[in-house]
C-alpha cells in the first residue's frame, strides 16, 4: 500500500485494520504488519483490497524491484512479536498525537520521500523475513544496536543488513505502551545515528511473530448463511402426559412441585414419576404421581353441567399429598375451574398464601403441617383435541383484581362528589332586588 511521505502511516495502518476486520473475507491465518521507508526513495506499489493479506511471494516481487541490482542498505527493526492491533491500541489513530506509543516512528514515515505499509504479511515462521532479505542482497545480517552503530563503519559500496532486535511486553513486567515508547525511542536513536553518518538506507519495521492470533475455523464448522445473534435458549421441559389407547387423556406441566413439612422445600418436578394408578373418562380424571423418593400426589378432576352457563365446566376437586403413613389431602374446587375444553393455567399455585388449594377438613392437621407450592402450574383433564399440546388456557389472573375493585369504587365515589357539588353550586342564587338609600325602604310581605 504506497502512502505519500507527508501522511501519518500508524494512522493509516490503524484505520486500514477497521476496513480489514469489516471486510476481510479470507482466511483468518496469522500475519504481521510491516513498514518500510527509504531515505532515497521506493519504488510505487498498487493499494490492495481491504482484507487483502500480502504473501510472501507478492513481497519477494517488490523487494527485488525496490533494491534493484545495486548496494543497499537496510536497517531491520525485527520486534519479538507484532500485530495491526498494537497500531490501533498504542498509536493515538484518533489525532491524539501525545498519546502515541510511536512519535519517532511517525516522524521518520513523514519526513521520508515515499513508504509502503503492509497491515497484513502472511507470516509462516520467525524466521521468513530475515532469510528472505539475506536471498535479497546475498549478505549476512550484523546485529547492532544504538551504541554500536554508533562506531560501526559502514561500506556503502557492498549492501549492508543491519539488524536491530525489539523486545515485546510479554515478561517484561511493563505495560505494552511503555515497552513499545521505549522501542521507538530505540528506532528514533538509531535513524539519527544513520542520518548523522550520511548513509542512504531503507529502513523496515516489523515482527518475528504476530502478538495476537485469531484462530482459524474450519468452513465445516460454521453456519453457513445469515443467522441471528442470540441467546441459546434453555430446553424446555416436556409435559407429564397420561394416554388411554395411545391418545393423551391428561396433561400437566409445572415447571416446579415444591413440598415442604420441616421448612426445607423438596422439588418433585426434578424427578421422574410413574403414573400408576391414573385414571380417566368423560367425566372423571385422576392423576397418580408416584416418585422414587416415596412421594406420592394425586390430582383429582370432574367435569360437570352448568344450566346457568349453559356449558360443561371442570373442577380441580381435590389435591393429596402422600408420604409412607402421612396423607394431606386439599380441596381446589372452589379457586381452580376452567371450561371443559380449557387447561387452567396459574403462575403460583399455594396452600399457605393467596391459597388455591385449602387444606380438607377431614385430615386437617396433616394438611396445615405440609405447604404446597407449584409454580407455572397448567393442568388439562377433558378435551385434549389438540394432541399432545394444551389448549386455550384460562388463567388464574382474573381481569379485575381487588387493586382495580378499590380504584373504580374510589374513583367513581370522588366523581359523585364533584358532580353533586357542581349542581349544589348551580343551584345558588343572586339577589334581584337592591335597597335605594334615596326612596323608601324595600317592604318585604311575610307572606312571600
Amino acid at each position: 500500500m504506497s502512502v505519500s511521505g507527508s501522511s501519518s502511516k500508524v494512522r493509516l495502518m490503524a484505520m486500514f485494520v477497521l476496513l480489514f476486520a469489516l471486510f476481510s473475507s479470507q482466511s483468518s491465518a496469522a500475519q504481521v504488519p510491516l513498514l518500510m521507508w527509504s531515505s532515497e526513495g521506493l519504488p510505487p506499489l498498487a493499494s490492495p483490497a481491504a482484507g487483502h493479506i500480502t504473501s510472501n511471494a507478492q513481497l519477494t516481487a517488490y523487494l527485488t524491484s525496490a533494491f534493484g541490482s545495486g548496494p543497499n542498505t537496510v536497517l531491520l527493526f525485527l520486534q519479538d512479536k507484532l500485530s495491526k492491533e498494537d497500531f490501533t491500541l498504542f498509536g493515538g489513530v484518533f489525532g491524539n498525537k501525545q498519546d502515541s506509543a510511536f512519535p519517532n516512528l511517525e516522524a521518520a514515515l513523514q519526513a521520508s520521500p515515499s513508504s509502503v505499509s503492509l497491515p497484513a504479511l502472511e507470516w509462516s515462521d520467525s524466521s521468513a523475513m530475515l532469510t528472505l532479505l539475506q536471498e535479497e542482497l546475498d549478505v549476512s545480517p550484523v546485529l547492532v544496536d544504538a551504541d554500536t552503530l554508533s562506531h560501526l563503519s559502514i561500506n556503502t559500496s557492498a549492501s549492508n543488513l543491519l539488524l536491530i532486535n525489539l523486545p515485546y511486553c510479554t515478561g517484561l513486567g511493563k505495560s505494552c505502551k511503555e515497552v513499545l515508547h521505549e522501542n521507538d525511542g530505540i528506532i528514533g536513536e538509531a535513524l539519527s545515528i544513520m542520518k548523522d553518518k550520511g548513509v542512504h538506507f531503507t529502513a523496515m519495521y516489523t515482527g518475528l511473530q504476530p502478538s495476537r492470533v485469531i484462530p482459524e475455523r474450519s468452513m465445516s464448522q460454521q453456519a453457513v448463511g445469515r443467522s441471528l445473534l442470540q441467546t441459546v435458549e434453555p430446553t424446555v421441559k416436556e409435559p407429564i402426559i397420561f394416554n388411554v389407547t395411545r391418545n393423551p387423556c391428561i396433561m400437566l406441566w409445572v415447571q416446579n412441585l415444591n413440598i415442604s413439612l420441616t421448612g426445607e422445600w423438596i422439588d418433585l418436578a426434578a424427578q421422574p414419576p410413574s403414573l400408576d394408578g391414573s385414571i380417566c373418562n368423560d367425566s372423571y380424571s385422576l392423576l397418580v404421581l408416584t416418585y422414587a423418593s416415596g412421594y406420592t400426589l394425586r390430582f383429582a378432576m370432574r367435569q360437570r353441567f352448568y344450566k346457568v352457563s349453559a356449558r360443561n365446566w371442570f373442577t380441580l376437586d381435590s389435591v393429596q399429598l402422600q408420604s409412607k403413613d402421612l396423607t394431606a389431602s386439599y380441596i381446589g374446587s372452589r379457586n381452580i375451574y376452567a371450561p371443559a375444553e380449557y387447561s387452567f393455567h396459574c403462575q403460583s399455585v399455594t396452600s399457605f398464601r393467596d391459597t388455591l388449594l385449602v387444606p380438607s377438613s377431614n385430615n386437617n392437621k396433616n394438611s396445615t403441617q405440609w405447604r404446597l407450592n407449584f409454580v407455572d402450574f397448567q393442568i388439562q383433564g377433558f378435551g385434549l383435541a389438540n394432541g399432545t399440546n394444551f389448549s386455550y388456557a384460562s388463567d388464574c389472573a382474573g381481569f379485575f383484581t381487588a387493586g382495580i375493585w378499590m380504584g373504580l369504587i374510589t374513583s367513581l365515589l370522588m366523581l359523585w362528589i364533584f358532580v353533586y357539588g357542581m349542581h349544589m353550586i348551580m343551584q345558588l342564587n343572586t339577589m334581584d332586588r337592591f335597597d335605594d338609600p334615596k326612596g323608601p325602604s324595600i317592604s318585604v310581605p311575610q307572606t312571600e
